[in-house]
């Protein structure tokens, strides 16, 4: 990750950190409550919550996803293409899954660097070739490099409690609770807002996500045209209608969102197939790669 997108990130995280303080001093001031105590208390169970859902949750998304674990004997062409990234890398190589799903897609998950599992479809393996198959896992390794699995676990604990709070004003708007100054109309403001601002800002955490691991799974291969060749096939095979029977929960887990939508960027789990490519052509340019 460049220093640009490590700059990124941290703008990300401290836009949301400085929203729930916000929201934590509205709602506090909105029901007549010292405001560090009933932020204590949200984060608390929201860490509890989130931190339940990182160390189990892996084998939860693993299970919901119908994935098959397999050892390196039973697919030892694509295993050894795992290897061989993950070794660039300087990751331990993941465990390997498959779904038998016509639709191309991946995912990767796990707790960290030493615990963790590159999943692929059947439709991927179908369509892809060695080149554009590297580039895929590299995207994935990407994922593992970066220990996406924690940065999206410490985005999720901060919007939960955002989320908790604004559920306490809004049942204590509802029964009449709180103040009587004209903290009201600020309070139903928060309510209607809050929780959209705070996912808005959690999406754009999960697309900073893709970029990144784009990048780092481009320069992993050496060659971003790969990756680029790869997304293409993908989107073209989505926006076909190729099925993959999973939880929507799990949409932003996999390289491109397995379930098309119109609402835009601004509430999309991913970047547009568009922007990763144009971002992809940007980097072979500066990696002195001759693009089409």
């Amino acid at each position: 990750m460049g220093f640009s997108s490590q700059i990124r990130y941290v703008l990300l995280f401290t836009v949301l950190t400085l929203f729930l303080l916000a929201v934590g001093y509205i709602v506090s001031y909105a029901l007549g409550v010292p405001p560090i105590g009933i932020l204590f208390f949200m984060l608390g169970i929201s860490l509890v919550m989130n931190l339940v859902s990182y160390y189990w949750g892996p084998q939860m998304l693993l299970r919901i996803s119908h994935v098959k674990l397999v050892e390196p004997t039973e697919y030892p062409a694509l295993y050894s293409l795992l290897e061989e990234v993950s070794q660039q890398a300087g990751v331990p190589t993941p465990r390997l899954g498959i779904v038998n799903q016509p639709q191309p897609n991946a995912f990767a998950t796990g707790r960290g660097k030493k615990n963790s599992y590159v999943v692929v479809t059947s439709g991927l393996l179908r369509i892809m070739d060695r080149d554009e198959l590297r580039a895929v896992l590299g995207h994935e390794v990407g994922h593992i490099v970066h220990q996406d699995m924690a940065l999206s676990t410490a985005a999720a604990t901060v919007a939960t409690a955002i989320t908790y709070m604004v559920d306490i004003l809004f049942f204590s708007l509802l029964f009449g609770g709180g103040r009587r100054d004209g903290a009201g109309g600020l309070g139903l403001f928060t309510v209607l807002l809050a929780p959209i601002a705070a996912s808005m800002v959690q999406l754009a955490i999960s697309r900073s996500r893709e970029f990144y691991a784009d990048e780092e799974g481009a320069k992993l291969t050496g060659r971003p045209d790969w990756l680029i060749s790869a997304l293409r096939k993908i989107d073209e095979y989505i926006r076909r209608g190729a099925p993959l029977n999973v939880s929507p929960t799990t949409s932003s887990m996999w390289i491109a969102n397995p379930f098309r939508g119109g609402l835009g960027d601004l509430f999309s789990t991913h970047p547009s197939t568009e922007k990763r490519i144009r971002r992809l052509q940007e980097l072979a340019r500066r990696m002195n790669l001759l693009m089409a």
